[in-house]
């Protein structure tokens, strides 16, 4: 679990921005402490003024809003009652166990999450102390709160590994919630892969049925630098209505991933010369574009050559799973391009000469004609046909002189 926390001058602006989410489905309210009215009756003017007679009761102190967030780990499915007991627990351990404060529970980003909206002035009109909460109590409430409700640890460094380490699984289309699948996949790879140019970005995307697009080049999202992500199928079509970059979690537009192409120049060079060894080995081992893939695959690398609609293959690009980087083809050298691998299948040893097989063709016909009743073909006959045809001397048939014709006297 990790716990932020900030400090404001506006109650009415942190109610507002949880309110805002519950009205469009991204929020909902699950708890109110200290309130007279159950939670499904609570007016706007009911959540915000219970907080407001409090903070009009020290009208020397400015920052008097407290508005925080839980947040747990992507792999954890926690219901709203748990939600709620891991809410006052920690509340109380920070010491605002006994002030009032709303409990919203967010469905917008890739992890669950809570917000907790209060305020730092005490019934009898004194300050709750902010300062250093953080690491004065939030640490220890935190690490506590994770024990006692057997939350995954936030500063674990073996769970921390195993959490990079994770498996994404890919995006299936129907069976979950798409935004919040897509968020997750997105965000991982972004965080954990190196690539340099959108194409790398959505060759990795692509393997979890992710696709980010830019539109057509004429049109105002292109030119403004807009992103969108589409859910794919199995054949890599498009499903369903894409979600613009910037209501994911995180905001991975263009602008982000642009800074992250550079980032990944640097950060994949030391793999450059390992991932070249892996695709020699496997091109020793193959003699097909099928077989070439399957032994790339045990090394933990992923190849994926690019074709255009005629079928014509234009590029590959290697993905090295196990330390997550992204290289063309071409980005290696040219015996690593498409070109160049795809050469290297075609050098298969040819059969006989022509007439070799053109001879093999006619006595395999002429074997099957005879085998058809009442064609009685004589093998004398046959081995005639197939004979190779000599022209007697030195004359050639095709070059003989005509003979001059004799003109007639006209008498």
């Amino acid at each position: 679990m990790v716990a932020k926390i900030k400090s404001g001058k506006s109650l009415i602006g942190a109610i507002n921005y949880n309110e805002h989410k519950v009205k469009h489905g991204k929020a909902k309210l699950i708890a109110a402490q200290s309130y007279a009215k159950d939670v499904d009756r609570l007016s706007f003017d009911d959540k915000l003024f219970r907080l407001k007679d409090l903070a009009a009761r020290n009208i020397r102190t400015r920052t008097n809003t407290v508005h925080l967030s839980l947040n747990f780990d992507v792999s954890e499915s926690l219901s709203e009652d748990k939600l709620i007991d891991v809410a006052d627990a920690y509340m109380l351990e920070i010491g605002f166990g006994n002030q009032p404060y709303l409990v919203y529970q967010h469905f917008d980003a890739g992890h669950p999450h809570v917000h907790i909206v209060t305020t730092n002035i005490d019934t009898d009109g004194s300050r709750i102390s902010l300062h250093n909460i953080g690491k004065l109590l939030s640490e220890p409430a935190r690490k506590k709160v994770e024990l006692e409700f057997g939350l995954v640890q936030a500063d674990s460094k073996k769970n921390v590994e195993s959490l990079e380490r994770r498996q994404i699984n890919a995006l299936d289309y129907g069976s979950t919630d798409i935004k919040r699948a897509m968020t997750n996949i997105v965000n991982e790879v972004v965080k954990n892969y190196q690539f340099t140019s959108l194409p790398e970005f959505n060759a990795v995307l692509n393997l979890f049925n992710i696709s980010a697009d830019r539109g057509a080049k004429e049109t105002v999202m292109y030119e403004k630098g807009g992103l969108r992500y589409w859910a794919l199928d199995e054949r890599g079509n498009k499903l369903g209505v894409p979600i613009k970059a910037s209501s994911i979690y995180k905001k991975p537009t263009l602008k982000l991933l642009e800074d992250r192409f550079r980032l990944g120049e640097y950060l994949r060079k030391p793999f450059r010369e390992n991932v070249k060894s892996k695709i020699d080995q496997a091109l020793q081992g193959s003699g097909n574009r099928e077989k070439f893939i399957a032994e790339l695959k045990r090394s933990e690398i992923t190849g994926i050559f690019r074709q255009n609609a005629e079928g014509r293959i234009y590029g590959v690009t290697y993905i090295d799973n196990r330390h997550k980087v992204v290289f063309n083809g071409s980005d290696l050298g040219k015996n690593y391009c498409a070109a160049a691998v795809v050469d290297s299948f075609q050098n298969t040893p040819t059969g006989g000469n022509a007439s070799a097989q053109n001879t093999d063709q006619a006595t395999q016909y002429a074997s099957d004609i005879n085998s058809v009743p009442g064609n009685n073909i004589s093998k004398s006959l046959l081995e005639e046909l197939l004979e190779p045809t000599h022209q007697g001397g030195s004359e050639n048939l095709f070059e003989r002189k005509k003979k001059k014709k004799r003109k007639k006297l006209n008498l």
